[in-house]
């Protein structure tokens, strides 16, 4: 079926579906706009000319749509076959990191491998790795997802042990998203509502030691339970997020025209380009944004779905892990600005400064876009 499937994509290729094309191409675009608009004055005092952080962003995104334009003309076939060694190779990647000289340190985290001019964060990659990696053990342990070792225990392992790798960079952020991911494919895969509540309870457990066990995240919490009251300290970037939020109002305050932005809020440009949004465009700009989010969200798992219909159990898994994973980065990304969720250090998909987070999205939605032309193949070759 799969060589049916890929010799008809061959022949004619059906057009990539429109929706999710533009949905992403608006996003890539607003995301220049305002990666300009949040740097330029940091750019402007850091390295003398405003659009240092503008060229380099282009130049990742420019990059992110060639990969994509690749990724379409894989067939998912070569993916599943690849799974394996890719998350292999991901996990030796977070093991590079850490190793002295070779890992990129910055603000006391070691998260980037540097090939030359650029560097890259091996975790970014790893989420999506994992995605592929589980969509084939989900095909694979479909009729023994109901056994607890042959279902969720094998998963909760393996998440242990990225778990640990993450903790040494440390990079809480992405340890919380790869759970997350994993979890949710486990539950829409069909595993026990009892084990998947025991398991994410465990890990909630585990989670909350953690905090308790380091002062550092600890004082994250309590900055983020207590902003205002410590707006000097581990509260600071929250405080000031939160202003821009409020100084936004219904419409904003204009294009280029945010206060937070002159060193007030740090990393606008990158963890906190959705406070910026929401200061320039308010209300209006904070929608439009989720929606363009939603309609993404939404699209892949149609695209789940109708290939679910069409018997290819291993893209519907993938469709809905991407789903989740770009979902789930863009909820806790806005929950950190706006102050529902404590600080994690994840950038915005699509739309924030940050080569490898960009890169990984569009590889992800690549992979949505290729799903979807093989259904169409499929369907059409009947």
């Amino acid at each position: 079926m799969a060589d049916a499937k890929e010799v008809a994509v061959m022949r004619r290729p059906p057009p990539l579906d429109s929706v999710l094309l533009y949905t992403l191409l608006a996003l890539l675009g607003f995301g220049l706009v305002m990666v300009y608009s949040a740097s330029a004055f940091v750019a402007v005092h850091e390295v003398g000319y405003s659009t240092y952080y503008l060229w380099h962003d282009a130049v990742n995104t420019a990059i992110s749509i060639i990969t994509l334009t690749v990724v379409v003309r894989i067939p998912t076939v070569v993916w599943r076959r690849m799974s394996p060694y890719l998350l292999m190779g991901g996990l030796a990647a977070l093991v590079l990191v850490l190793i002295p000289h070779v890992g990129v340190r910055v603000n006391g985290s070691a998260r980037w491998l540097s090939l030359g001019v650029i560097n890259i964060q091996p975790s970014e990659f790893l989420k999506l790795f994992l995605v592929l990696y589980l969509a084939g053990y989900l095909v694979r342990r479909q009729d023994r997802l109901s056994e607890f070792t042959h279902g969720i225990l094998t998963v909760a392992m393996l998440l242990m042990v990225t778990g640990v790798l993450l903790l040494l960079e440390p990079d809480m952020g992405s340890e919380v998203i790869l759970w997350a991911v994993a979890f949710g494919m486990l539950f829409v895969g069909g595993v026990r509502l009892s084990h998947f509540v025991a398991v994410v309870l465990s890990a909630a457990g585990a989670g909350v030691l953690l905090i308790l066990a380091s002062r550092y995240r600890e004082d994250r919490v309590i900055g983020f339970l207590h902003p205002f009251a410590r707006a000097k300290g581990d509260g600071y970037q929250l405080v000031q997020s939160l202003m821009a939020f409020g100084r936004g109002g219904w419409l904003g305050r204009g294009l280029g025209l945010s206060v937070q932005k002159l060193y007030y809020l740090p990393a606008s440009h990158t963890d906190f380009l959705f406070a910026i949004i929401a200061e320039e465009f308010g209300l209006a700009g904070v929608l439009f944004v989720i929606g363009l989010f939603a309609i993404l969200v939404v699209r892949a798992f149609q695209i789940a779905e109708a290939a679910r219909r069409d018997g290819d159990l291993y893209s519907c898994y993938v469709a809905q892990g991407v789903a989740i994973l770009i979902g789930l980065e863009a909820i806790i990304n806005m929950g950190v600005d706006m102050g529902v969720l404590p600080t994690k250090g994840l950038a915005l998909p699509l739309l924030s400064y940050g080569g490898s987070s960009t890169l990984m999205s569009c590889t992800a939605l690549g992979l949505l876009l290729r799903i979807d032309r093989e259904r169409k193949a499929q369907g059409a070759s009947r």
